[in-house]
């Protein structure tokens, strides 16, 4: 780790102990190595370095829309992080090839299956990128739901503290049984992924996959 990444970290942690409260203990469930495809949902920007540094030492590497890089300041940032830049609407060979790359050094790779934030915290259908990684890579996917974010920009203007409550499922792969993958098998599998965190969160926050919570899966198997 390069002393400008650790110096950041040690920032973001010190202001989020001061602006939010943030519940780790769930986060100890992340195994301490081999790959893993970290599946959570998308509320707002929080979320990103809040996981990021709990999750330390680990090494974790996510994606973010190629437009971030825009912004100069928080380009240099998700370079700091290595994070993998995405052109969305198309097919990034780029960025699947650095994704496989991430996972076949045993880290971490952090995946927002709806593929755009939901603002205010209620789940949105997922896009099937994820599926494809799944696939491609065999890595366990590890669902985690969090929620309360949502509520910072607000509570910042209020001078509160945001609390952050995350809650991590069970492992499992992404298994076909030799079905031919087709466009609508790789979105059935990224919406039995989404059901596993809709499961995590409270009713209220659940969206689109309402209504999914409790379905047995279809290409889901979990590992201990």
């Amino acid at each position: 780790m390069t002393v400008a990444r650790a110096v950041v970290n040690a920032l973001i942690r010190a202001g989020a102990a001061t602006l939010c409260q943030v519940e780790t203990r769930p986060l100890e469930q992340v195994p301490p190595r081999g790959p893993l495809i970290l599946a959570a949902n998308h509320v707002g920007s929080i979320e990103v370095p809040l996981l990021f540094v709990h999750l330390e030492p680990r090494r974790l590497v996510g994606l973010a829309k190629i437009e971030t890089w825009d912004n100069r300041l928080m380009g240099w940032l998700f370079d700091l992080w290595d994070a993998i830049p995405v052109r969305r609407g198309e097919a990034d060979v780029e960025a699947i090839r650095r994704c496989l790359a991430v996972l076949e050094a045993g880290d971490i790779l952090a995946v927002a299956p709806e593929g755009t934030r939901s603002r205010n915290g209620r789940l949105l259908r997922a896009q099937p990128g994820v599926a494809m990684l799944a696939l491609r890579s065999g890595a366990p996917i590890l669902p985690i739901g969090h929620w309360g974010g949502e509520q910072f920009p607000a509570n910042i203007r209020r001078l509160r503290r945001t609390r952050f409550h995350v809650r991590v499922g069970r492992p499992f792969v992404v298994q076909t049984n030799g079905e031919k993958v087709t466009a609508e098998v790789r979105q059935a599998i990224a919406d039995e992924i989404m059901a596993q965190i809709a499961a995590l969160l409270p009713e209220e926050y659940r969206g689109f996959y309402a209504d999914w919570v409790g379905r047995p899966p279809r290409y889901l198997k979990f590992v201990s």
